[in-house]
């Protein structure tokens, strides 16, 4: 299997570090606010590749981190107000943080994407970060600020990689946004550790060598996949957005550390909407709760599936209209099959759809061999040839299974396969949330449940005997 590599700017054959065993970083969500069609794509572009590694033999180790402590989470909570006139913050930043969490995790899971290996949260790693920090101050690429803040910056003049991995050089590699410039020695250097402010809360702090502070965006990345994976794996994986600086900063400050990280770095394109990129300003951002809203969820998942993952994709008005088409040939097939009497084959991946996926996890070319065989299987009802149908469903049957979009296969109600049970587990915990709003009379929380939940296609039923919910079967 090839796969572009972002540093070399090739195509490169993957050569595990550990015969028959491959391990993903994926970069995840910061959890500041709901997740939209571009954070989707993202985490379905290496659903995709996890499932086909899987199908290839591979045992894949995927961590997807979730970043629940960081400015914008800050920043979110900050600038909003409770609604029982205390006038406090609505919510402190870590319930903030999880409420938002659960929002990803229903979106992902709603698209049929696999819950990763392990899913570590920031908060839940500091010490690994201190660790890795103090690492790189005692070799001389790290320093302290002088000025007793308790802010800690990576020294990039002490490190002559630096730019490898977007192949930058000079004012085109200052990347220091996210740190303060009191105490920076260039604007160069970024942040690994940031000391508290006297307006930010207590608890949004730990305590560290150099004082209490939180991490440094870059640096919570480069400890947790070390920590998950080893100091060298396989994969890191991200949107193309996260190339510079995050994962460029990510690079150096662990190879300054001494240790190999990343062999591959893959990054998945963005998306615009009607060939504009989403943006608050322009007001056309995308939110996972309003495709779910428009479309079934196997429709919404091949609409983001069928560009290939490193290029662009650009949503438009009738992007879901032509997912729900495709999806509906693949479901007419299936429906004249049985109709006439004729069932699958065994479930055979045509070696054509391999070569396609082996390619650079070629999608589109995967999926034009499907409906190719689609096709036939068509004609063959056509003209009754039991033998040519059965063969033709069954491979179909194994193309549309490795994707994630057989539609036989996606559940209208909890229960019966992975899927169903993931999703049954998440509802109840987000009901256990929206119990618990209620009896504390926080109706603004329990609503953002009911909506998130609605908006995802639950129907929720309150009862004296508590809530029942269903999957509405539009």
């Amino acid at each position: 299997m090839r796969l572009y590599d972002t540093r070399s700017q090739s195509l490169q054959q993957l050569d595990p570090v550990v015969p028959g065993r491959v391990g993903m970083y994926v970069c995840g969500p910061t959890v500041q606010s709901s997740p939209h069609i571009g954070h989707l794509r993202s985490a379905l572009s290496y659903d995709l590749m996890r499932r086909w590694l899987e199908f290839r033999g591979y045992a894949v180790t995927l961590i997807r981190n979730v970043t629940d402590i960081d400015d914008k989470i800050l920043n979110a909570v900050r600038g909003q107000k409770s609604t029982d006139g205390s006038g406090d913050a609505a919510d402190p930043w870590w319930a903030h943080a999880y409420r938002v969490e659960l929002e990803f995790t229903a979106a992902y899971t709603a698209i049929g994407v696999l819950p990763p290996t392990n899913e570590p949260r920031a908060t839940g790693n500091i010490g690994a970060m201190v660790d890795l920090i103090q690492r790189l101050i005692d070799g001389g690429h790290a320093y302290a600020a002088s000025d007793g803040s308790g802010d800690v910056y990576f020294d990039v003049a002490s490190w002559p990689d630096y730019g490898t991995l977007t192949h930058q050089t000079g004012d085109a590699l200052v990347s220091g946004e996210d740190a303060d410039p009191r105490a920076r020695r260039s604007p160069r250097d970024f942040a690994l550790w940031k000391g508290r402010k006297p307006e930010e809360p207590e608890s949004a702090s730990w305590p560290a060598p150099w004082g209490a502070g939180r991490p440094g965006w870059h640096i919570e990345c480069s400890a947790m996949a070390e920590r998950y994976l080893g100091a060298e794996f396989d994969i890191h994986g991200g949107g193309l957005d996260l190339r510079f600086p995050h994962h460029e900063n990510e690079l150096a400050q662990s190879t300054a550390s001494g240790v190999p990280f990343a062999r591959l770095w893959v990054h998945n394109g963005l998306v615009t909407v009607n060939g504009q990129k989403m943006s608050k300003s322009l007001g056309n951002s995308v939110y996972a709760n309003d495709l779910l809203g428009a479309a079934r969820p196997v429709v919404v998942r091949y609409a983001l599936a069928a560009a290939h993952y490193r290029s662009d994709r650009d949503f438009q008005n009738g992007s879901l209209v032509e997912a729900e088409e495709a999806v509906a040939r693949i479901e007419r097939l299936f429906e004249r099959a049985e109709a006439a009497g004729v069932d699958a084959a065994a479930a055979v991946v045509p070696e054509a759809f391999i070569t396609a996926m082996d390619d650079d996890l070629g999608v589109p070319e995967a999926l034009a061999v499907l409906h190719d065989t689609v096709r036939r299987g068509n004609q063959a009802i056509d003209a009754g040839d039991t033998g040519v149908v059965a063969h033709a469903v069954g491979a179909v049957h194994a193309m549309a299974g490795v994707l994630g979009l057989d539609p036989t296969t996606w559940q209208t109600a909890p229960g019966g396969d992975r899927t169903g049970d993931a999703l049954a587990g998440l509802v109840e915990r987000l009901l256990e949330e929206r119990t618990a709003a209620r009896r504390n009379r926080d109706w603004a929380a329990a609503d953002r449940v009911r909506n998130t939940l609605t908006a995802a296609g639950i129907v929720l039923e309150d009862g004296a005997d508590g809530t029942r919910w269903s999957v509405d079967g539009r």
